[in-house]
């Protein structure tokens, strides 16, 4: 057997390696999203806010606050007026149920369709939510009622809220790597507006319910074939002692929000842990081609663009996402990638970054590549 020269041998494993991984690497294909046909402005949620708290000590400051969210209409499962009623714990885990079950059907079909698949060609279900707490889990009701196989393997994510839909990608994509002919299908189902808590009077739950929007999504990550992002790696990172940023307090009305004011200033932490991510592959953050967001609010995305040294065009669609349906948590990340997949106009072996951040603080990155 013959020695190649040393730098030959390097180029030689070097060109093959890059060649299969981005063979076998699992794709992304286009997300479905739908969203409840009831909407509210950003003039009506200044209003209500008037309305419902006119001798608030704080409300000129909330009002300002909702002014500068950068966020102009949001859909809402039901009407206005019987969103700010509470008709108690049970009637409102029967409404998510089901509405949970009526949109996930339409999400689902469609998904599918987007990767020339059908229900027998999944292998895993992943079911994102942290508006409710289904037992047994959504996944299992999903796979009965849409005839999905016995031997589906479930994984139902419910506490990582706004950061849930970055895990599931990774989990997803940690799955195909070890099972390469297989398939996954990721659901989101956030329903934000049934956790509305009508004596909840502090400026942490009055801004997330000015903020919160609700919504679903499907997304089949393939294995093998397929057009969309290509999942080339995944990381996952918690700020330390950061836990009570953003939480639930379990009341006898249910899950009321909190959100501490110190959640804006997470991303400069964040922001070193993302490029050092993007280093170790190789690459420079700041020359990356997009980057899909998660629409914590307008201060997360501008302090991203301002840490990372990026272009504010980089974050553009993450922008139009949270303007047009407010903060729809794990959904936020499927939602801005279908806009990209229709407006984008990407090159053939674009790169970019996918951060979904939540409680925790957590932040779960996944590093892409745009394959035509």
């Amino acid at each position: 057997m013959f020695a190649l020269p040393g730098y030959i041998k390097i180029l030689f494993i070097t060109a093959f390696s890059r060649t299969t991984v981005y063979n076998i690497m699992p794709i992304l294909c286009k997300p479905y999203v739908k969203v409840p046909e009831n909407i509210i402005t950003q003039e009506q949620t200044l209003d209500l806010c008037k309305r419902l708290h006119p001798d608030h000590p704080n409300l000129n400051k909330l009002l300002s606050i909702i002014r500068h969210t950068s966020v102009k209409k949001r859909h809402i499962l039901q009407p206005l007026e019987v969103a700010l009623e509470h008709p108690g714990v049970e009637k409102r885990h029967a409404i998510h149920e089901k509405s949970a079950l009526e949109f996930a059907d339409v999400v689902i079909r469609n998904a599918l369709k987007n990767a020339e698949l059908s229900v027998s060609d999944i292998d895993l279900l992943i079911v994102t939510s942290c508006t409710d707490f289904s037992f047994p889990s959504l996944t299992a009701h999903i796979i009965n009622r849409l005839g999905f196989r016995s031997d589906t393997k479930q994984l139902p994510i419910a506490q990582l809220g706004c950061a849930a839909g970055g895990s599931a990608i990774s989990r997803a994509q940690d799955y195909c790597m070890a099972y390469p002919d297989h398939n996954v299908l990721i659901v989101s189902i956030e329903f934000c507006s049934l956790l509305y808590q009508p004596d909840d009077k502090s400026i942490g739950g009055i801004i997330s319910d000015s903020l919160f929007g609700d919504a679903a999504s499907a997304c089949v990550m393939r294995g093998k074939g397929g057009v969309g992002f290509q999942v080339d790696a995944n990381t996952s990172y918690l700020i330390p002692n950061t836990e009570t940023y953003i939480a639930y307090d379990v009341k006898s009305t249910g899950f009321q929000f909190k959100l501490n004011k110190a959640v804006r200033d997470t991303m400069e932490p964040i922001s070193p842990i993302i490029a050092k991510f993007v280093e170790r592959h190789g690459l420079d953050v700041r020359e990356l081609d997009y980057f899909i967001f998660h629409t914590g609010g307008p201060r997360i995305l501008n302090d991203l663009v301002k840490f990372l040294s990026i272009s504010n065009d980089k974050v553009q669609f993450s922008r139009e996402c949270l303007s047009e349906y407010g903060n729809i948590a794990s959904v936020v990340v499927f939602e801005v990638m279908r806009r990209m997949f229709e407006n984008a106009n990407l090159k053939p072996g674009a790169r970019g970054v996918l951060g979904g951040f939540g409680p925790g603080i957590t932040a779960e990155l996944n590093l892409n590549t745009w394959v035509a």
